[in-house]
């Protein structure tokens, strides 16, 4: 028993050094890779990358507002009687916008008219006794000053009437309505608020750091997101006087005439702030690829793909914030069969 199992294990070492020998016969006769062919050079037009002392632009958000606008507000107290206009509404200047009922101011103007006619009665009377001696001169005198004071007071009851009826300063359209017929109005609560249909305007906070580059008459890029539009809007007035809270100054911006604009849009301005060093690219050498930019760059008449980084455009030129240095040249419009590493001609 003992020898065939001795005979039986020298048979199975025989058999797995067979296999191993077998094995380290075999040679690797498999073909070799073919090399990759050559890139052809590629004839382009490269400029230089340079470094300049730039302003940084800082964004500062606005509100469209409309340049003439209006928060209309009684100067007596009473019940609206009347309401004649609807949000949105287009009025022209002197349009009836309100009536208040005051039924004691109707009746101080009767009151003063009452009071005028009695004291111009008296007055006629007395004149005609001074022409027959039969009365005095120091008489008549005291009934015209009567006379004109009745006569100021009637004045200022029918003014007081006046404004029981608030018109339309300007032409626009209603923008805001606070309150309905049959409420109560009061001196100086707003009633409804208009705007002109003419200019437009930004109103923005502008960050105390920032003011000292800002200038009347200047021009600054702005965009409304909401209309994907963009455009130069001019500096009109800037206050004196600082939000002790938020540090700013309120500035507003003139939007040209050609501009569609809506009153409460959202807008971005574009402000510059401190210099700093910046290097600047041609746009054309930039080029997105998916979510990247990129520019290639020549290093030994070689085009190398370079991951770049951009800031704002400036006048043909645009920012590189990280991927590129000042000096380096990159390729203009680089065509898109261009890879990395393939020669150039420039």
């Amino acid at each position: 028993m003992k020898n065939q199992f001795y005979q039986r294990r020298v048979a199975v070492l025989a058999l797995l050094a067979g296999i191993a020998l077998s094995g380290c016969s075999r040679s690797d006769t498999g073909t070799e890779t073919a090399s990759r062919p050559a890139l052809p050079a590629v004839e382009v037009k490269v400029e230089k990358a340079v470094g300049q002392e730039l302003p940084a632009l800082i964004h500062v958000t606005g509100v469209v507002r409309a340049s003439e606008r209006a928060s209309i507000a009684p100067k007596v107290m009473g019940t609206i009687s009347a309401f004649p206009v609807d949000l949105g509404q287009r009025v022209k200047s002197g349009d009836l916008l309100v009536k208040i009922e005051a039924a004691e101011i109707s009746a101080k103007v009767l009151q003063a008219e009452a009071q005028l006619k009695q004291a111009s009665r008296d007055l006629a009377r007395e004149e005609s006794l001074l022409e027959k001696g039969a009365s005095t001169s120091e008489i008549v005198k005291n009934l015209a000053d009567r006379v004109t004071i009745m006569t100021a007071m009637v004045d200022e009851a029918r003014v007081m009437l006046g404004y029981t009826e608030i018109r339309a300063p300007f032409d626009g359209r209603v923008a805001r309505k606070f309150s309905e017929v049959g409420s109560l109005s009061a001196p100086g609560m707003p009633l409804l608020e208009l705007e002109g249909d003419g200019d437009f305007e930004i109103e923005a906070g502008v960050p105390e750091s920032l003011i000292a580059g800002l200038e009347v008459g200047a021009a600054f890029p702005v965009q409304l997101p909401s209309s994907k539009g963009s455009f130069e809007a001019t500096l009109k007035e800037v206050s004196s006087a600082f939000d002790s809270i938020s540090r700013t100054v309120t500035a507003r911006f003139a939007i040209p005439a050609a501009v569609e604009a809506r009153a409460g849009q959202y807008a971005r301005l574009t402000l510059s702030g401190e210099f700093r060093p910046a290097v600047l690219a041609p746009v054309e050498s930039v080029s997105k690829y998916g979510q990247m930019e990129r520019v290639f760059v020549v290093e030994g008449g070689i085009a190398k793909l370079r991951l770049v980084k951009t800031g704002a455009a400036r006048d043909g030129n645009v920012e590189i914030v990280s991927g590129l240095t000042a000096g380096e040249t990159v390729v203009l419009d680089p065509p898109v069969s261009l890879r990395d590493g393939q020669p150039l001609k420039l």
